[in-house]
């Protein structure tokens, strides 16, 4: 395994191999990572596709710029690491030339390099800064968040985001405790406004996720870039997109299936005018997951599906 830093690098992206064989299957030549993480998906992507084949990986978070950038050091100038988000790809491939792409890869979790660094606040296990930010230097952090907004609105982020069927008791219990600071004051008066559960996860498991998303307006992120993305695509160009949460794969689900589709007129009427045309096939029907043998080695891929479609 790659040493990054003098430690060993993460391990293999979830999905992994599933990943790679859909987007190096017809001679692709150029990729974009929109998630660089680690680089694990930048690494596969260039080892398994031609020895001229070239790839841009973004990634908003400075620290998986650095640990990208080491990890495809042997690549050369095949692989260029550039600090950008997904919104900005169309951009950033005009910037350095390119007319479109063969294959585009998204991970849209949260890495466990990202859930190891304790001073992201990403994470309950350490006592850290709540802050959530990929881009620390940008926008609000998850504090800014917990200690402003009123009642109803930390309810409606904790229910649309997290799913959680206590964020109204949450959501009382956190202004009663205000100002909140740190992952661990955060976690225990979550923990104590839900009480105890059957559910073997930590009941602040969902209240975290929760202000993560709306930290980072990742919902919407996604619903803006997909298309966006489907657009950079050359003809049977592939794009693939791992996500890990209801409401994140529910929206890929719709963006591909409109976008597969000719007419989106409504089934009443007789004769379209929406002058809609399909761009894309959907290649799985049904979101691949994790194989038995994954689950067993990485119990994070349990919630990981992979839905990846072809430019028509």
């Amino acid at each position: 395994m790659n040493a990054v830093h003098g430690q060993e690098a993460p391990h293999r992206p979830v999905l992994y191999q599933e990943t790679i064989q859909y987007l190096t299957a017809k001679q692709a030549k150029r990729f974009l990572d929109c998630t660089a993480g680690a680089g694990g998906h930048s690494e596969g992507l260039l080892l398994q596709s031609s020895p001229d084949s070239e790839l841009i990986a973004l990634d908003l978070d400075s620290h998986a710029i650095q640990l990208s950038q080491e990890r495809l050091k042997p690549f050369g100038n095949r692989a260029k690491v550039v600090q950008a988000s997904y919104l900005d790809a169309p951009k950033v491939l005009q910037e350095v030339g390119w007319d479109g792409v063969d294959g585009i890869v998204m991970d849209l979790g949260v890495s466990s390099m990202q859930l190891d660094q304790a001073d992201r606040g990403f994470s309950f296990r350490y006592d850290a800064p709540l802050d959530m930010r990929f881009d620390p230097s940008k926008g609000q952090s998850a504090a800014d968040l917990v200690n402003t907004l009123n009642e109803a609105e930390l309810a409606n982020i904790l229910w649309e985001y997290g799913e959680e069927k206590f964020s109204r008791r949450i959501a009382r219990a956190i202004l009663k405790a205000r100002p909140l600071y740190t992952t661990f004051q955060l976690a225990e008066v979550v923990r104590k406004a839900v009480g105890k559960t059957r559910e073997q996860q930590d009941p602040a498991t969902r209240s975290f996720q929760a202000l993560r998303i709306a930290v980072n307006d990742e919902l919407e992120s996604i619903t803006q870039a997909v298309p966006s993305l489907i657009e950079t695509l050359k003809t049977q160009g592939r794009i693939a997109i791992i996500s890990f949460h209801s409401l994140e794969d529910r929206i890929i689900k719709n963006v591909f299936r409109q976008e597969s589709t000719d007419c989106l007129c409504p089934p009443e009427k007789l004769i379209c005018d929406c002058g809609h045309s399909a761009t894309i096939k959907v290649l799985t029907k049904r979101p691949i997951t994790a194989t038995e043998d994954e689950l067993q080695s990485n119990p994070r891929s349990r919630s990981a599906k992979l839905r990846v479609a072809e430019k028509l």
